[in-house]
């Protein structure tokens, strides 16, 4: 399957938050409200991803 440019920019977002989530943790005292944020943003491109891969392998929207 071919990566077209949205779900390789989702990919790329989603592999930056993750970068943060992990360096937020390595923080000496992590901020709980970021961490959240970051969560949430994280969670929120991971769900579109899989309702991208969803459509094109059902072709369903």
């Amino acid at each position: 399957m071919a990566m077209n440019r949205l779900s390789y920019r989702l990919l790329l977002i989603y592999s930056k938050l993750d970068a943060e989530v992990r360096r937020e943790h390595q923080r000496r005292f992590p901020n709980p409200l970021r961490l959240l944020r970051l969560k949430k943003l994280r969670l929120a491109i991971k769900d579109r991803m899989h309702r991208l891969a969803f459509v094109r392998q059902t072709g369903k929207a």
